[in-house]
């Protein structure tokens, strides 16, 4: 891995281990890259957000096969990340578990996802998405208008240039996940519109 791309995705998690820590809500702006790709700057924060979920989140015993199954970061849809995802996770673990990206067309192909980004692409189609997902414990995750009261978990929302976030905790529950209250404390929590 270079060592400047190895230097900007370290100082990305400090930046959102402070924004945890400080209540400070990360500028998008800060996470553009010198040599800005396609991608863009909002994109790259959300993609690091995505790798740093896997650290405040706790799946129920038996979400994995083994003790060394990786947790598998999903994108469902149109995929706004490029390989710059996959750049963010390459060569990190959580304990003994390995992160793996993936992309998938159909969300019945996502069993063995951990966390699953479900593009704004599927957001016409969120109710089919989401009862092929049923009962299964990934975290979802969007950045869709009403994708957490909608029983989506995490929903990224831009104002003001931050990033800041919505999270279902009553959808999460429903599936054993439990958030960390590190996260949470830096959320605003929603309910399900059925709640």
């Amino acid at each position: 891995m270079p060592k400047r791309f190895r230097q900007l995705r370290l100082a990305a998690v400090c930046r959102l281990a402070a924004w945890c820590a400080a209540s400070a809500l990360v500028p998008v702006a800060a996470a553009q890259a010198p040599a800005q790709t396609a991608i863009s700057a909002e994109n790259q924060l959300k993609a690091v957000f995505l790798f740093n979920f896997a650290q405040f989140i706790a799946w129920p015993q038996g979400a994995f096969q083994s003790l060394q199954s990786p947790i598998i970061i999903g994108v469902l849809g149109d995929d706004p990340f490029g390989p710059y995802l996959d750049r963010v996770v390459q060569g990190e673990k959580i304990g003994n578990r390995p992160l793996v990206v993936r992309r998938y067309l159909r969300a019945e192909d996502a069993a063995e996802c951990s966390i699953l980004f479900i593009s704004r692409s599927e957001a016409g189609d969120f109710d089919r998405v989401k009862e092929k997902l049923k009962g299964r414990s990934l975290l979802t995750v969007g950045d869709f208008a009403g994708f957490a009261r909608l029983g989506g978990m995490v929903r990224f929302v831009t104002e003001s240039g931050k990033i800041r976030l919505r999270i279902n905790v009553f959808a999460a529950k429903a599936v054993g996940l439990t958030i960390s209250s590190k996260l949470l404390a830096h959320a605003t929590i929603v309910a399900t519109e059925d709640n």
